[in-house]
């Protein structure tokens, strides 16, 4: 492996959420989505592609995303991934963010183990992001991922957005300052 796949490759947990995949369908009858429109990376973005995707996003040719750690994308292209913003931590430790197709942007979990819950109860960044209140189906396969990973960690979905939230407060403007 080179040093930078090294660098790119996913956290083990979130590989082995890859493994098991998000599942997601449009119920015509009940018109509503069901399950998660989500889709991790195999490896983290590859800076290169995220200082394009980030200067595009945001309007500002200056930028890069380098603070940023992107691990998958919705259907409409929204990104999530990990802001590099806690000094001397692992990457698995620093928030997980989602930034919208539509210029929406929001931290959604402190830490890799807080998001493990979300999927575990059947979010996905975008949802939790929009609704951390609905009501999910919760995914056995997901749940003993999280077990495996963050044995203990608890929290309803929305307790865990509103500690992420209430932790970070001032993403959106940081966001807001790189838009143009």
């Amino acid at each position: 492996m080179t040093e930078t796949s090294e660098h790119l490759a996913l956290p083990a947990a979130l590989a082995d959420v890859a493994k098991v995949g998000f599942e997601w369908e449009w119920d015509e009858e009940a018109d509503k989505a069901r399950g998660c429109d989500f889709e991790l990376y195999e490896r983290f973005e590859a800076p290169e592609r995220t200082a394009r995707w980030f200067r595009l996003w945001t309007g500002n040719e200056e930028v890069d995303g380098s603070e940023f750690r992107f691990f998958g994308t919705t259907g409409a292209g929204d990104y999530a991934g990990f802001w590099l913003v806690r000094p001397g931590v692992s990457v698995t430790e620093q928030p997980v963010v989602y930034l919208g197709s539509e210029g929406e942007c929001g931290v959604i979990a402190r830490d890799l183990g807080d998001l493990l819950r979300l999927f575990a109860d059947g979010f996905g960044p975008a949802e939790a992001f929009a609704d951390p209140d609905r009501e999910t189906q919760p995914n056995e396969a997901f749940q003993a991922i999280a077990e495996r990973y963050a044995p203990g960690r608890g929290g309803s979905a929305a307790e865990i957005v509103a500690g992420a939230r209430e932790e970070f407060p001032g993403f959106s403007e940081f966001i807001d300052a790189m838009c143009r």
